[in-house]
């Protein structure tokens, strides 16, 4: 079933749903222009390495810690030393500033990501099945270029338009550099982690599958036609959680000191995809991970949030208490494997057979596509005690 064809099936309520929800989205997006304007190119800030870390930190919007952190030396060093006794360059001082610059964050783009995932949220439950189809017209359900257009918003706009900041995961690591005072206002950090957090919860991961610019970008590459062919195989989720879940309590570990001695060293600094979307890459590590994770992405679905992504890691543990989710009713299902064969991961095999903690949920809907029993939906986490 195409676009054309699927809108034709929408009942009154349904269209009326819809076109409400492009007239509210739209004003959130006017609004958030309006109010909070995307920053401009960023003006020079006159400092040099004969000043201390005391006298340049507030010019930059940082704490005396993060600078110091920054500029590779203990947070606890003394800030009121010029930072050429520290043995700190004006050219290394000059690469920090710029990091630090980079990383001032347009609200108007937190209004984007409510906007996508709204969309998500209002497609998935209300408007993804048309009132007026049968059951069969499933493989029509679902359409995929209301979803492949909302991705490639999310790349172009909360991506390469808004620059790498905000996203997901700097939600997560911004509030651990805010427990070892690396910003000077921890509260903003965790209602902007909050804020993300929120947009997992209700629904499915939503903000990670439909709105978050890098996840888009994989989501995009896996999609392409004429590669389905070499998507034959499935990494085990068993050993993608495994690498993430060493990569986030490593960085737990060197962040508070445990391991290597110096605070507020954080890993996922040296593995941040999303300095693709300032196109700067200010170390070969993030321009190698980068380039594996949008290579993978190829052959498998999504590598770097499965195996690397601390928000990913986070939001998986709270899918449990996701609002709205796909929903297998155990009294229709036959386990006959269709909605397994055609997950891009092992997330429907896991609800399927009622695992307590099956794999990420994208909320990506191709396996809301393909049941012959009508047996999985996308609806309310509330309904009923048979549905997984």
């Amino acid at each position: 079933m195409n676009t054309y064809h699927w809108f034709r099936l929408l009942s009154i309520r349904q269209r009326i749903v819809l076109f409400v929800t492009i007239i509210i989205c739209s004003v959130i997006v006017l609004v958030g222009f309006l109010i909070h304007k995307p920053p401009q190119n960023h003006k020079q800030i006159d400092v040099n390495a004969f000043m201390s870390i005391r006298q340049i930190a507030p010019k930059l919007g940082v704490t005396g810690k993060s600078l110091a952190r920054e500029l590779n030396l203990s947070i606890d060093v003394s800030k009121d030393q010029p930072l050429v006794e520290l043995d700190i360059t004006d050219k290394e001082l000059t690469l920090v500033v710029e990091h630090i610059l980079s990383h001032v964050e347009s609200f108007a783009a937190y209004y984007i990501f409510f906007v996508l995932v709204l969309m998500g949220f209002v497609y998935m439950n209300i408007l993804g099945q048309p009132d007026l189809s049968d059951i069969k017209s499933r493989k029509g359900w679902y359409p995929r270029f209301p979803y492949i257009a909302t991705l490639i918003i999310s790349v172009l706009v909360a991506g390469f338009y808004f620059g790498k900041s905000p996203n997901p995961m700097e939600g997560i690591v911004k509030v651990f550099k805010s427990m070892v005072g690396l910003y000077p206002d921890p509260a903003a950090k965790v209602i902007a982690f909050v804020f993300f957090m929120a947009l997992a919860i209700v629904g499915n991961k939503l903000i990670c599958g439909w709105a978050c610019p890098f996840g888009s970008l994989q989501e995009l590459i896996y999609s392409i036609p004429i590669l389905r062919r070499i998507k034959k195989h499935k990494l085990p989720f068993v050993l993608t959680n495994t690498i993430r879940s060493i990569i986030f309590v490593m960085t737990m570990l060197m962040f508070f000191g445990f391991i290597g001695g110096h605070k507020g060293l954080v890993i996922y600094h040296y593995l941040n995809p999303f300095n693709l979307f300032d196109l700067n890459f200010e170390s070969m590590s993030i321009l190698v991970t980068v380039i594996l994770a949008l290579v993978g992405s190829i052959f498998v679905y999504r590598p770097f949030c499965r195996i690397v992504c601390p928000f990913g890691f986070i939001s998986w543990i709270f899918e449990r208490l996701s609002l709205t989710r796909v929903h297998v009713d155990k009294d229709k299902c036959t386990k006959c494997g269709a909605c397994i064969k055609i997950c891009p991961l092992d997330a429907a095999e896991g609800r399927v057979y009622g695992k307590k903690m099956p794999e990420d949920c994208f909320s990506c809907a191709r396996c809301l596509n393909v049941c012959p029993m009508d047996a999985i939906r996308y609806k309310s986490s509330l309904s009923g005690k048979k549905k997984a």
